[in-house]
């Protein structure tokens, strides 16, 4: 327990002020950190989940195209006609489909901004104690 500030001297009041400086530092790195680290598992998730999902919807995509082509060119188009037509339309819907999973990607906030916040109080707080 420290005695009264009145009772130490200059050298005593810095020596405490960089002790607790050196204190707060490691505690906003190690909140920093932990920070990071949620997020990054958050994004992490996130992906996995798109990919997994994405393999699946490929597999059952493949099995509608196919059938799809059969019964175009069974109704009397051509095979490659049969072919391009579902192929432009697949791709279409491929297109807005990553159109809006990278939307989904971009709103995910990967700044620690609880870290950030608490080092510019930090920082006020150390200004504050300087004067």
């Amino acid at each position: 327990m420290h005695t009264r500030a009145d009772d130490r001297s200059l050298g005593e009041l810095f020596g405490d002020l960089v002790r607790d400086m050196g204190i707060l530092v490691r505690q906003e790195v190690n909140l920093a950190s932990t920070e990071l680290t949620y997020k990054a598992s958050r994004v992490g998730r996130e992906l996995a989940l798109l990919a997994v999902g994405g393999l699946v919807a490929y597999a059952g995509l493949l099995a509608i195209v196919a059938a799809v082509i059969i019964v175009l060119a069974a109704a009397g188009l051509p095979w490659w006609l049969a072919a391009l037509i579902v192929g432009v339309i697949v791709a279409a819907v491929g297109a807005v489909l990553v159109q809006r999973g990278l939307a989904a990607l971009k709103r995910v906030d990967l700044a620690p901004r609880q870290t950030i916040q608490t080092v510019k109080e930090d920082t006020q707080w150390a200004k504050e104690q300087m004067t």
